[in-house]
């Protein structure tokens, strides 16, 4: 009972925070309104507020759903992700695009560092600095350091995959609540109340195509959940998710997600749930608010 009220009081502070912060932002968007519109492939305005506004609601809602440790670290990957997101939403140079994770390692290996790098590096140290906060120590040191390191890699590979899947309306979303949602029988299981909350209050908006999460709300939804599971399931568990989380990284650069889910009847479907109907003049393509293409996304 005590783990259900406080998911519904994370549910709760999550919620109001992410429509507080909206509409704070809507009222006096820093740098004026355009920086913060995109426009998608029906030729209609795009608004990117709806990613620093979720960040803010999850960061909230973790700090509420319990206290300590994991707490703190559940937010500081968040808030971490949710930063150095935004920072290449609003900085990155379409003109010189690095595409791809594997683009943006390569450019540093190269010596220079997009906006792209930037994030990698943030969000992998943030993630490895919350994972060395937030990972119980249950045995030597050595085994410690490897739960650390999976723990790390499993927050920041997480706020990636998260960020890959959000190239459709409502799609990040959906798939951050059912990511989270094994998770509420957990340790962390409260948590789950911030990513409902946060989500419902964003939902409408990103559904009707009025709003994006952006890198910013994209990388700070996969945080948190990653988190999740990071910080509250056993070590067979964290081991067999990171390999399924790199495992998708990977196949991204070669696959597109948005053509396997559109290939298969009942991802189609869920994945359409809840959007506007495709026009017919217009098929059901990916929005250039959301990505250009697909690798592009790091």
């Amino acid at each position: 009972m005590t783990g259900v009220r406080a998911g519904l009081g994370a549910a709760a502070v999550a919620a109001a925070v992410t429509a507080g912060v909206r509409r704070v932002l809507d009222t006096d968007p820093p740098g004026g309104a355009a920086r913060w519109t995109r426009t998608n492939h029906r030729g209609e305005p795009v608004s990117m507020l709806e990613g620093p506004a979720v960040a803010a609601g999850l960061v909230a809602g973790a700090l509420a759903a319990g206290s300590g440790r994991t707490a703190s670290a559940t937010a500081l990957a968040t808030a971490g992700a949710g930063a150095f997101g935004l920072v290449d939403d609003l900085a990155e140079d379409a003109s010189t695009r690095t595409k791809g994770l594997r683009g943006h390692l390569g450019a540093l290996a190269q010596g220079r560092l997009t906006t792209g790098g930037l994030k990698v590096l943030g969000i992998g140290t943030t993630s490895l600095v919350a994972a060395a906060v937030g990972t119980r120590r249950t045995g030597g040191a050595v085994g410690h350091v490897a739960d650390v390191a999976v723990n790390g890699a499993l927050v920041a590979g997480t706020a990636n995959l998260l960020n890959l899947l959000d190239l459709r309306p409502g799609r990040a979303l959906k798939a951050a609540a059912l990511l989270s949602a094994p998770a509420a029988c957990g340790a962390t299981g409260a948590t789950t109340g911030a990513v409902a909350g946060a989500g419902a209050v964003a939902a409408t908006g990103d559904l009707a195509e009025r709003d994006m999460l952006g890198d910013g709300g994209a990388n700070a939804l996969g945080a948190l959940v990653g988190s999740q599971w990071a910080f509250g399931a056993p070590r067979p568990v964290r081991v067999a998710a990171l390999a399924a989380v790199v495992g998708l990284t990977l196949a991204s650069e070669r696959v597109s997600f948005s053509a396997v889910i559109d290939a298969t009847p009942w991802l189609r479907r869920v994945d359409r749930l809840g959007r506007r109907p495709a026009e017919a003049a217009a098929p059901d393509l990916a929005d250039a608010a959301r990505a250009s293409d697909e690798d592009a996304r790091a």
